[in-house]
C-alpha cells in the first residue's frame, strides 16, 4: 500500500504520544513492504525532507507569522498540508489510503478525500471533552466539533483502548462496528543496553533515596497534583524517598508553588523536558514509577516503565486501567485519591518481593500484547477494510447512476409513445 501519514508532530518534535505512535508504526509498516509518507510540520531547524530510514518525511512551514490564536494557526497549517500533500500526489500518483491523527489536521484529510477520493482513516489518540471534563468554552467546542468531522469523514476510525471506543461511540454517535480497537505500543529494543547510571541517578536523589518517578506532561488531567499530595503519608512511612517529575508544561509553575507550600521542595525535582537518552536513563534510575491519570486514552509512558523494569502504580482510569493488573503486572490507585496513590507506593517500597514480580510480568506482557509487529498488521486490516468499503461505495453509486440513466431514457421513450399517439389520433380524427 501507499500511505499518507498526516500528524502535526513527528521526531524530533515531540509534544505528546502521537509524534512516537506514528514514528514507531510508520518504521513497523515500511518492514512489512508499504510505502509510508508523513507530512507533518516544520519545527526550528528540521529538515524539510528527510528519509528517515525509509519513511518519506516532508514538513512544512507555518506562513502565518502572528496568527491570532492556536485554532487560526491550525488551520493555516492544513492550508499547507493539503498543499504539499496535492503536489506529491500529482508527482507520483494517488495514496491508497490517508491516516489522519487527531483533529489537529481533520480539514487536510477532509480535503484530500473530496479531492483525490482516497479513503481517510482517523485516529482519535484523545478527546478535548475527556481533557477537560466536557466542554466548557467556544475553543473547546470548535475542537469537539472538529473531531466529530473527523470521525464523520473517516471512513474506520482506530482508538487505543475499549474505554476510548466507548466514549468516542457516546460522545459522537459513531457507528459501533465503525470504530477499532488497535492498542498503542512500544520499540521493544528502547532499553537495550541501558543500564543504571549512579553519575546520572545521583544529580537528582542520593544513593539511599528510591525514586518515585513522574514521567509525562504537566497538566491538568495527568494527575501530577494528587502525586505530589500522597508525599506526606509516603515520606512519613518510608522517609528515604525522592519524588522525580520530568516533563514541561502548562501546571509547572503551580506545581511548584504547590510543593513549596507543602515544604516538600527538599524531597521533590522538577527534571523539565529530558532528551530520548536521559528519559531512557532517567526510568533505569527509578524504583518506582506512578501515573496518577484522571483522564487517559491509553498510557503509552505505562509501557515504558514496564519495558524498563520498573514496577508502576497506574490510577483506574482508561487505558491504564486495561494495560495493569492489581498486584500482577502493576499497582492501581483511585483516580484522583492521593491516600490510594500512597498506599499503593508504599506497598512496593516496603515489599520488594512484589516489586520484583511485578515488574518481571509486567516486561513480559509489554512484549507479548503490545509489540509493534501486531499493531502494525492490526493497523493494516482497519486500511483494508476503508478501501473495501470505498470501492463498494463508488460500485452502488455507478450502479445507482446507472439505474437513474435507464429510468430517465425509460421515461422519455414512454414520452415519445406517449406524442406519438397522440399524433396518430389527433389525424385520425382530421
Amino acid at each position: 500500500m501507499k500511505i499518507l501519514m498526516l500528524t502535526w508532530e513527528y521526531p524530533p518534535r515531540i509534544v505528546g504520544g502521537i509524534a512516537r505512535v506514528v514514528h514507531d508504526l510508520s518504521k513497523r509498516l515500511i518492514k512489512d513492504g508499504h510505502e509510508v509518507t508523513v507530512v507533518t510540520y516544520q519545527d526550528g531547524d528540521t529538515p524539510e525532507y528527510e528519509n528517515d530510514k525509509g519513511v518519506e518525511v516532508y514538513r512544512v512551514q507555518n506562513y502565518m507569522i502572528h496568527p491570532n490564536n492556536f485554532i487560526d494557526w491550525v488551520m493555516q497549517l492544513n492550508f499547507n498540508m493539503v498543499a504539499k500533500a496535492s503536489e506529491l500526489i500529482q508527482k507520483n500518483g494517488k495514496f491508497d489510503v490517508i491516516h489522519a491523527h487527531d483533529w489537529l489536521v481533520a480539514n487536510a484529510a477532509k480535503t484530500l478525500k473530496t479531492s483525490f477520493d482516497i479513503p481517510v482513516v482517523a485516529t482519535i489518540h484523545a478527546t478535548e471533552a475527556g481533557r477537560n471534563s466536557g466542554i466548557h468554552d467556544e475553543t473547546q467546542r470548535y475542537i469537539n466539533d472538529t473531531e466529530w468531522l473527523l470521525t464523520y469523514e473517516a471512513t474506520e476510525v482506530i482508538v487505543n483502548s475499549n474505554f476510548m471506543k466507548g466514549h468516542v461511540q457516546g460522545l459522537f454517535g459513531l457507528p459501533f462496528d465503525k470504530i477499532n480497537v488497535v492498542s498503542n505500543g512500544i520499540n521493544l529494543t528502547n532499553f537495550n543496553g541501558i543500564e543504571r547510571d549512579y553519575d546520572f541517578r545521583r544529580q537528582y536523589a542520593m544513593d539511599n533515596e528510591k525514586i518515585i518517578l513522574y514521567m509525562g506532561r504537566l497538566v491538568y488531567e495527568k494527575g501530577v497534583q494528587y502525586l505530589i499530595s500522597a508525599m506526606p503519608k509516603i515520606l512519613d512511612n518510608y522517609h528515604d524517598a525522592k519524588l522525580v517529575i520530568a516533563g514541561k508544561g502548562g501546571m509547572l509553575d503551580e506545581l511548584k508553588q504547590q510543593v513549596d507550600s507543602m515544604g516538600l521542595s527538599n524531597k521533590v525535582y522538577f527534571t523539565g523536558y529530558l532528551n530520548s537518552k536521559q528519559v531512557q536513563k532517567m526510568y533505569k534510575c527509578a524504583d518506582i514509577a506512578v501515573f496518577p491519570s484522571t483522564y487517559e486514552p491509553f498510557g503509552i509512558v505505562a509501557l515504558e516503565a514496564m519495558l524498563a523494569g520498573v514496577p508502576a502504580v497506574v490510577s483506574d482510569v482508561g487505558g491504564l486501567n486495561e494495560i495493569v493488573d492489581h498486584r500482577e503486572n502493576g499497582m492501581k490507585s483511585y483516580a484522583g485519591n492521593s491516600n490510594s496513590i500512597a498506599d499503593s507506593v508504599l506497598s512496593l517500597l516496603y515489599d520488594k518481593q512484589l516489586a520484583a514480580n511485578i515488574a518481571k510480568k509486567a516486561k513480559l506482557k509489554v512484549k507479548e500484547e503490545f509489540n509493534w509487529n501486531k499493531i502494525a498488521q492490526d493497523t493494516h486490516y482497519v486500511y483494508e477494510k476503508a478501501i473495501c468499503k470505498t470501492v463498494a461505495q463508488r460500485q452502488l453509486e455507478q450502479i445507482a447512476q446507472e439505474k437513474a440513466k435507464k429510468a430517465e431514457k425509460a421515461k422519455n421513450t414512454d414520452k415519445e409513445i406517449t406524442n406519438l399517439l397522440n399524433f396518430k389520433k389527433r389525424h385520425a380524427y382530421a
